[in-house]
């Protein structure tokens, strides 16, 4: 299970807490929860698109488009970086 699925399982988990608690003290506290769950996954998920973009924009950088090579000359398996 990633780690998003598990924040965002915890989120509902709290919110559904927070939403039938009887008490304020502690629907507010499952609602500090729940609050809290949502940030975190709204900063992985934040990261990890950062992330891929970052990837594809060097990639991108790194394999330069076929047409854009001298004479139209493709790179070769051994020419390529990894």
């Amino acid at each position: 299970m990633s780690m998003l699925i598990f924040y965002r399982e915890q989120e509902a988990q709290q919110q559904g807490e927070a939403d039938a608690a009887l008490l304020d003290n502690v629907r507010d506290r499952c609602q500090r929860a729940a609050d809290a769950w949502r940030v975190l996954a709204d900063r992985m998920e934040r990261a990890d698109t950062m992330r891929a973009t970052r990837l594809a924009e060097n990639q991108a950088l790194l394999v330069p488009d076929a047409d854009e090579l001298p004479d139209g000359d493709a790179p070769t398996a051994a020419a390529l970086p990894g």
